[in-house]
């Protein structure tokens, strides 16, 4: 007993002797964290202040907008801007504001999302699992086609459009949107799929899965983080497009954005600011709502793979 204690208080006074252990705390104040968090504040500040003034000048009136002082919250609190915006708007001769626009963007958004992130993950799938002869320089050509400029391709599309009868119609834009999303969304799946465990697919080729049976059974329930960075990708992509909006489409098949374009240009009568930036938000609302709802699976689906490869 003599021994065991013996040991125990020189255990105790070597601990001693080499002074206090695990790891070393950081000051909460230090040089780093100040210059860090100081950092990250002031480019929020500086992303945030904009907003700021969109919102507070969308819901002032023209008389307190002339005072001048942008930073300033509304001293009366108006809406009018907002439903003028919406209903009331003028984008040329049309005066029926934004509402009609933003169903053309949703019928343009929602088809061009589902197919191209379809055929893309199927692309992706079948590049990463089932190698097949030429598949490299396949991957090659597709990956090339998402570094050409947009604008030299405008004029040959314009063409082939007009050749199908599709040249100003909504089904048209909805093409032109699937295909040149397909390259890096591609690009994105197939690297995800090479993340994933081998020996995942193979078990399921012992098993007697086929092509399909291995996509829906296995590659699909274990693929929702990079199916939610494609969504978000093409969502804000396609809603935010203006160029292909205003060259492949007519008057009636506007997106939002180019309706947005010509309110905020419109120089018939008094300039609206409140109706602009009212119009401005509107315009933004859905990817602003898609960031918020599934930003953490966003941020998921890049850390799993979306970017290695």
């Amino acid at each position: 007993m003599a021994d065991v204690l013996t040991s125990a208080t020189a255990a105790k006074t070597e601990t001693a002797l080499q002074g206090p252990q695990g790891p070393k705390p950081h000051k909460t104040f230090s040089r780093r964290n100040i210059m860090l968090y100081g950092t990250l504040i002031v480019v929020a500040v500086y992303y945030a202040i904009p907003l700021w003034i969109m919102v507070m000048t969308s819901l002032k009136g023209m008389p307190e907008i002339r005072l001048g002082n942008i930073f300033a919250p509304p001293v009366e609190i108006t809406f009018e801007p907002w439903v003028k915006a919406w209903s009331e708007a003028c984008t040329g001769l049309n005066c029926n504001g934004l509402s009609g626009y933003f169903w053309n963007s949703v019928q343009i958004t929602v088809p061009s999302v589902i197919i191209s992130i379809v055929i893309a993950s199927v692309n992706g799938y079948a590049l990463a699992n089932w190698k097949f002869k030429g598949a490299d320089v396949f991957f090659t050509i597709l990956i090339f086609g998402a570094f050409i400029p947009y604008q030299v391709m405008l004029y040959p599309i314009v063409i082939m459009l007009r050749e199908i009868g599709l040249y100003g119609d909504l089904g048209g834009l909805v093409i032109v949107h699937s295909i040149f999303g397909m390259p890096i969304l591609t690009l994105l799946f197939r690297n995800y799929f090479t993340s994933l465990p081998q020996e995942l697919f193979k078990a399921a080729r012992v098993d007697g899965a086929g092509f399909w049976g291995i996509y829906f059974r296995v590659m699909l329930p274990m693929s929702i983080p990079i199916f939610t960075v494609a969504v978000i990708l093409q969502v804000t992509g396609i809603w935010n497009d203006f160029l292909f909006g205003v060259v492949y489409t007519g008057p009636e098949a506007y997106p939002m954005t180019v309706a947005l374009n010509n309110i905020v240009n419109t120089t018939q009568g008094v300039k609206e600011y409140n109706v602009n930036m009212a119009a401005t938000i509107l315009t933004a609302l859905v990817p602003l709502f898609i960031y918020f709802v599934s930003g953490r699976l966003f941020v998921r689906g890049i850390a799993a793979g979306a970017v290695k490869g």
